[in-house]
């Protein structure tokens, strides 16, 4: 099988059971920036020491990739036995932060990334997360989708936060903190 089709030549791409829409389409752009957010935390995984964390992090990917399937589905084409969320994978998360949270100090000035090469990279998930969120919310206000989608998306920046925290306190480096106009 060869990896190029020539399908997409022409600046289209097609959905799964539906029509060809151009590459720019905001459902493109979404499910599109849910896979470079899957790329990002993959990276995060590759920089991280800790073995089960990285586990956390691989189980989010197919989580991921469970969502970017979802939004390269035309709508009401849903094919059966496709992968779907639910609402125990957003409870995960939850269970997830609040431990990582529980070893935390107290969170008293607003963080700014950096410090260590984890730290930085979970932020850049972050955000890359948030951009997702914003975008996918878009097109759920043009055309239904699972909300599902959008409080997992919600909820997995939370949990990147709280990673880029614990990243500072597992390698010893501090924890940049946003100064204001004294710095």
């Amino acid at each position: 099988m060869k990896i190029y089709t020539r399908k997409g030549d022409g600046g289209t791409t097609q959905l799964f059971g539906g029509p060809r829409v151009p590459k720019h389409s905001l459902r493109i752009e979404c499910y599109g920036t849910v896979d470079e957010l899957n790329s990002w935390i993959g990276f995060v995984g590759d920089v991280l020491p800790q073995d089960q964390d990285k586990r956390i992090l691989r189980r989010i990917q197919q989580q991921l990739f469970v969502i970017g399937s979802l939004l390269a589905t035309a709508p009401g084409k849903e094919m059966s036995g496709m992968p779907q969320l639910a609402e125990t994978d957003v409870e995960a998360l939850e269970n997830q932060i609040d431990q990582w949270s529980a070893s935390l100090p107290p969170l008293q000035l607003f963080v700014l990334p950096g410090g260590h090469l984890s730290n930085s990279a979970a932020h850049v998930a972050r955000c890359v997360c948030r951009r997702a969120e914003r975008l996918v919310v878009a097109l759920h206000e043009q055309e239904p989708l699972p909300p599902l989608i959008i409080k997992y998306l919600n909820r997995l920046s939370d949990l990147l936060f709280i990673l880029a925290r614990k990243c500072s306190h597992d390698s010893g480096s501090a924890e940049l903190f946003w100064q204001g106009r004294k710095a």
